[in-house]
């Protein structure tokens, strides 16, 4: 599709080429059907002719609006945020119009608006302004955000007839519970006067997180405002569902999940987007839920990896409902155990302020936590404790709680048996002799009998193993697994039940209050009435062995919110990690200070520039590839510091080796960080409008820089 436009001026849609006649329509309904010669006797529209259309074509080149002409019969149904077709580059194309004008600065002849797809008004202007502003942050394409914004069309709930619905009882919420927190009741007063405060709160251990979001969203409401609330996973919407439908009634709130089938779905979108339904609490792509007249953007758990989108642009949701709130002058509320790097950015930014409690407060929620290694005198008592995997500290907790009668939680880094080997005497890694895939240690085998090793990605079995690096035969166990720990946890409590939760077993909602062990994988651990007994935070050294750029931060998150589930010191509750206690990471928990941590975290990123105290992308692709996008960039800003490249691992899988793959990271000041993002649009754009035969993935700000 070409286009006449001035420069600078609107891109419009040239009628030779897309209306020429006999072209096959591929639609149904006469405004698909019509042929060109029935197009050419269409008159346009008496009051605003002019229709600007974005595309539904996920290239850099093409991003940007179309002008079309709007036909007299479609006059009414064309309005601003209706699925449209049009005709593009000769084909029958999807796409949304954003607007309506009188004129067009194209000089050239417009093509028609071929067909009104539905009525329904679908993007509404706020979620249009911000998918352009997510796209432009990230370096995207304005059509790939709105698929992650508006849900597939489904005709059939369309025409349905909406069920009446109970309004939403506005009352203000009980302060108590914020009340616990400096400047909680403060913020809750803010958003029950339609202010758009924007606060970081640090959650106490323990806390019951949903009903103080529950409670924000009231407020809002008794402002005539809206509330989005969104979460990590299906399990975290489910309970702060229940929360928020305690609150304000079953009518009031929708749950939107990538788990619910389509047309249940786009039923409770289009409820939202009708204003029938003010709060809506899911997953990622709630940030972008058409509320109507905002007025609280709620995260739990920002530095969860599921909040980050896997598909291009790559947006992070602490980003987008930052971006929104500050769009729409809505308040934002960002909480969690623990504090990110990000987070505490916008707090020593004067940007939002820090809802915490006093010191006292959190050592009288918090649980007694050990770390494994902490005093000559814990040694001395217990000399193997730096080299057992449970030691005996550990062992002693665990059988206080169960004789208490209290469940124990065994948070375990890794899933699987023995998911893989080391060789005994130079710890590398251990690997097939016939595809290099990891070793590891088949279920059912003993500590007499473990079995022979097989290869996790080919299935062979290893008969003579022998070390590529120092030609040792001997192998020990690199981590050990949920699956095998249970094992051993049986074993070592043969009258007490062992259940896992993650892993490859399915993930438990909750467990009964009852003296049982409970081996979960991170994120996977289960709520319990009254709290865990204790807490068993295994292979610390696991956690924090990767080398990323965020992996203290994450360890960090993983252990606090398994170390929330336990009750009080004063009620006995005891975490005990094994990991070596003179670790910053490892203080931070045990003196529960996840945001003097993240304020350090934050320092040793500016001092050696790494995102958030900088903007940071990441080019990855071929070598060729990388290094064309990289000269393009710096031909544009040659100001930009470049990092790289480097080589980068293959993916972690059986078959032939893939293509030699690098990566080069681009760094600039914080401030320039739209200009980054501009730069690497353009040079994406010129790559696909000449149809560069490698494509390149661009990450900006990503989440792991390892």
């Amino acid at each position: 599709m070409s286009s006449d436009a001035e420069p600078g001026g609107t891109p419009a849609v040239d009628v030779r080429r897309a209306a020429r006649p006999g072209a096959r329509s591929g639609g149904r309904g006469r405004g698909a059907s019509a042929t060109a010669q029935t197009r050419g006797e269409w008159s346009a529209a008496e009051t605003a002719p002019i229709a600007r259309v974005a595309v539904d074509v996920p290239l850099p080149h093409l991003d940007r609006t179309f002008d079309y002409r709007v036909p007299t019969h479609l006059d009414e149904q064309a309005q601003p945020g209706v699925r449209v077709r049009v005709r593009f580059a000769g084909r029958l194309m999807d796409g949304f119009l954003l607007e309506r004008a009188a004129e067009s600065e194209h000089t050239g002849r417009l093509a028609w608006i071929d067909k009104v797809v539905s009525p329904e008004p679908v993007l509404a202007a706020e979620v249009a302004t911000l998918c352009r502003t997510v796209a432009d942050r990230y370096a995207g394409v304005f059509a790939d955000v709105v698929r992650m914004a508006v849900p597939p069309r489904h005709a059939r709930v369309e025409a349905e007839v909406p069920r009446e619905r109970e309004p939403a009882t506005a009352e203000r919420p009980d302060p108590a519970g914020w009340g616990r927190y400096q400047r909680g009741p403060a913020f809750i007063e803010a958003l029950a006067g339609g202010r758009a405060a924007h606060a970081v709160w640090q959650a106490l251990p323990g806390e019951a997180w949903a009903q103080r979001f529950a409670e924000a969203a009231a407020a809002a409401l008794t402002a005539d405002r809206g509330a989005v609330v969104v979460v990590p996973d299906q399990r975290d919407v489910e309970v702060a569902h229940a929360a928020l439908v305690a609150v304000l009634g079953a009518d009031a709130v929708v749950a939107l999940t990538a788990d619910l089938g389509p047309a249940e779905r786009y039923r409770r979108w289009l409820a939202v987007r009708r204003g029938a339904v003010r709060v809506v609490v899911g997953t990622r792509s709630a940030a972008f839920a058409p509320v109507e007249r905002i007025g609280l953007l709620a995260v739990w758990d920002d530095g969860d990896d599921s909040h980050s989108e896997p598909r291009a642009p790559y947006p992070q949701v602490r980003d987008v409902l930052i971006a929104r709130a500050h769009a729409a002058g809505a308040a934002l509320l960002v909480g969690g155990y623990s504090r990110t790097a990000e987070a505490q950015l916008l707090v020593e930014s004067g940007w939002a302020a820090a809802i915490v409690a006093d010191r006292a407060v959190v050592r009288a929620a918090a649980a007694r936590v050990t770390a494994i290694g902490e005093t000559d005198t814990q040694l001395a008592r217990d000399p193997d404790a730096r080299a057992a995997r449970v030691p005996a500290v550990a062992f002693e907790a665990a059988r206080q709680a169960l004789a208490a009668g209290h469940p124990v939680l065994v948070q375990v880094p890794r899933a699987g048996y023995l998911p893989w080997l080391s060789c005994a005497g130079c710890r590398e890694p251990a690997r097939c002799r016939h595809c290099a895939g990891p070793l590891g240690l088949p279920r059912g085998g003993s500590d007499a009998d473990p079995g022979l090793p097989m290869c996790r990605w080919c299935g062979r079995v290893e008969t003579a193993y022998r070390c590529g690096g120092c030609g040792g035969r001997r192998l020990r166990a690199g981590v050990v697994g949920s699956r095998r720990t249970a094992e051993e946890l049986g074993r070592a409590f043969p009258q007490v039940a062992v259940r896992t939760s993650g892993g490859g077993a399915p993930v438990l909602d909750s467990v009964k209050a009852r003296p049982d062990i409970v081996v979960a994988t991170p994120g996977a651990e289960p709520a319990v009435e009254g709290g865990y007994g204790a807490a068993l935070l295994l292979d610390g050294w696991a956690m924090l062995s990767r080398a990323d750029l965020r992996v203290q931060e994450e360890a960090l998150r993983k252990w606090l919110a398994a170390a929330a589930l336990v009750r009080p010191h004063a009620d006995g509750g005891r975490v005990v990690i094994v990991a070596d206690s003179a670790i910053p990471v490892v203080q931070a928990l045990v003196r529960w200070d996840p945001a003097g941590f993240a304020a350090e975290e934050l320092a040793a990123r500016a001092e050696v520039g790494f995102p958030p105290a900088v903007r940071m992308a990441a080019v990855e692709g071929t070598p060729g590839a990388v290094a064309d996008v990289v000269d393009l960039v710096l031909a544009a800003e040659p100001r930009i510091e470049v990092l790289g490249p480097v080589e980068i691992d293959p993916p972690d899988g059986p078959g032939e080796l893939p293509e030699v793959r690098e990566r080069a990271l681009l760094r600039v000041p914080r401030s320039e960080g739209r200009t980054l993002a501009r730069h690497l649009h353009a040079v994406q754009a010129l790559r696909s409008g000449r149809k560069a035969p490698d494509p390149v993935r661009v990450r900006l700000d990503p989440a792991e820089v390892g």
